[in-house]
């Protein structure tokens, strides 16, 4: 059985998604982040960064969302959801995964914060530049595997569809049909709901 440490308000609630989008059997542990039980010692053991979500799937513990995704995909559904080594759409399954955490979440944070750096010193370059580069990646195209959905839209999608969400992304034409053909998946509704549930179960807002 696999289980997610999980609170519906973080990056756990996208993991959720995942696990659907698998088919998985799995279970949600709640980890109420709000008072601090991500630092509890049982968290810190699996995760010294103190933070969820957490998978363990048997004597296997992954953290960080998008290590969780290739993780899964690669285990459960290689050839499928992800693609397999020696197929080309590997390379940009990859490069639009890791994009999500690696360049757009620090460039949003440093752009929110109005902290300055020079374009060659961070991996985001500018702020539009990732703009350009986001919508490149799933401009004309219904995923970012083309018609093929993938893994790497619950990564990269999810980080799209949570921004706009919050209204830290501009609601473009792009990026708005893109979260809404991710929302209309059936995976997605479920995990939308399970979230929803959850934070109704704890009373949160």
């Amino acid at each position: 059985m696999i289980t997610l440490y999980h609170h519906p308000y973080s990056r756990a609630a996208n993991v959720v998604w995942m696990l659907e989008e698998l088919g998985l059997p799995y279970e949600l542990r709640f980890v109420d982040i709000l008072k601090g039980a991500q630092k509890a010692p049982e968290i810190v053991a699996k995760n010294p960064m103190g933070k969820i979500p957490i998978v363990t799937d048997g004597d296997v513990v992954v953290t960080e969302s998008a290590a969780i995704a290739l993780y899964l995909a690669d285990r459960y559904s290689l050839g499928k959801l992800a693609p397999a080594p020696d197929d080309p759409a590997r390379a940009p399954y990859l490069r639009w995964a890791l994009f999500a955490p690696s360049v757009i979440e620090p460039g949003m944070v440093a752009r929110s914060s109005g902290a300055e750096f020079k374009p060659g010193q961070v991996g985001w370059g500018t702020y539009e530049s990732m703009i350009a580069a986001m919508e490149s990646a799933v401009r004309g195209r219904s995923f970012i595997l083309g018609d093929r959905f993938s893994m790497a839209d619950c990564v990269f999608g999810g980080t799209v569809r949570y921004m706009l969400r919050f209204k830290l992304l501009e609601a473009t034409p792009t990026f708005t049909a893109y979260a809404d053909r991710l929302a209309a998946r059936p995976a997605a509704r479920r995990a939308d709901e399970a979230n929803a549930r959850v934070a109704k179960e704890h009373g949160l807002g």
